[in-house]
C-alpha cells in the first residue's frame, strides 16, 4: 500500500476518519472528504503529510465528478477508493415520508454510483480497488430501517455488478457491512418512541458490543491491500455475528 493514492470519502469522523489514518500509517497518500470542513481540516493535519481535504456532498452526483477530478488535479492518479460517506435514519414505515426516503438513497447508494463511475476509469488505469461501506442491515431484514436497509443492500448488489463488469480490467470492488459502531453518527440516531424491541434485538450482535470504528478500518485496509488480490465483488460482514442466525 506504501505510496498509492486512496480517495476516502465520509473522512471528518467514524469509520472514514478511522480508515484514512490507518491507510496514511501504513504508506498511502490520502484525499480525504466530507461535507464537515472544519472537522475534515482536522483530520488532514492529523494525518500530516501531504493529505489533501476536498469538501463534497456525497448526495450531489456533480460534487462526486468533482471531487474525483480534483483528485486525479491534485495526485496524478487513484489506486484505491473508500466509499464510507453515508447517514442513517430509523422510523416506522407509516411516518417515513418521501424526503426521508429520496434523501437516504440519493446519499447512501446513489452517491456510491456516482463516485464509483466518476473513479472507474482512473482505477482502471492502475488496476486499482474500491471499498464500499455497506452494513448488516443491507443482508438482513433490520425493523425501522427500510431506506437504510433498502439502499445498503444496493450497495451490495452495485459493487457484485461492478465486481463482475471490471474483473477483467484488474479493478476489485468488495464492500464491507458492519454491525452498529461506536461513531457520532450511530450515537445520535434514537429509536422511535412504540417500538417493539424484541424485533430490534432479533438481529442483536452476538459478541456483546459495538463494533469500533478501527475493528471496521483494519477490513476496508485489508480488502484495499494486495493481500486481497483474490477477492472481489464479496460483501464481508464485520458484525460481532449479528447476520449469523
Amino acid at each position: 500500500m506504501h505510496g498509492n493514492i486512496a480517495l476516502v470519502t465520509g473522512a471528518a469522523s467514524g469509520i472514514g476518519r478511522a480508515t484514512a489514518t490507518l491507510l496514511a500509517a501504513r504508506g498511502a497518500r490520502l484525499v480525504i472528504a466530507d461535507r464537515n470542513e472544519d472537522a475534515l481540516g482536522t483530520v488532514r493535519e492529523e494525518i500530516g503529510g501531504d493529505c489533501r481535504a476536498i469538501a463534497f456532498d456525497a448526495g450531489d452526483a456533480e460534487s462526486c465528478r468533482r471531487l474525483v477530478a480534483e483528485t486525479i488535479a491534485a495526485a496524478g492518479r487513484l489506486d484505491i477508493l473508500c466509499n464510507i460517506a453515508g447517514i442513517m435514519d430509523w422510523g416506522p414505515l407509516e411516518t417515513f415520508d418521501d424526503a426521508r426516503w429520496e434523501r437516504m438513497l440519493r446519499i447512501n447508494l446513489s452517491g456510491v454510483f456516482h463516485m464509483c463511475r466518476a473513479a472507474m476509469p482512473h482505477l482502471i488505469e492502475t488496476k486499482g480497488a474500491i471499498v464500499n461501506m455497506s452494513s448488516a442491515a443491507g443482508l438482513v431484514g433490520i425493523p425501522y430501517t427500510t431506506a437504510y436497509c433498502a439502499a445498503k443492500a444496493g450497495v451490495n448488489a452495485l459493487t457484485k455488478s461492478l465486481a463482475v463488469e471490471f474483473a477483467g480490467a484488474g479493478v476489485r470492488v468488495n464492500a464491507i457491512c458492519p454491525t452498529g459502531v461506536k461513531t457520532a453518527m450511530h450515537g445520535s440516531v434514537a429509536l422511535p418512541d412504540g417500538v417493539d424491541m424484541a424485533l430490534v434485538m432479533r438481529n442483536a450482535p452476538k459478541l456483546g458490543d459495538l463494533c469500533e470504528p478501527e475493528d471496521i478500518a483494519e477490513a476496508v485496509a485489508f480488502l484495499a491491500s494486495d493481500a486481497a488480490r483474490k477477492i472481489t465483488g464479496i460483501a464481508l460482514p464485520v458484525d460481532a455475528g449479528q447476520t449469523a442466525g
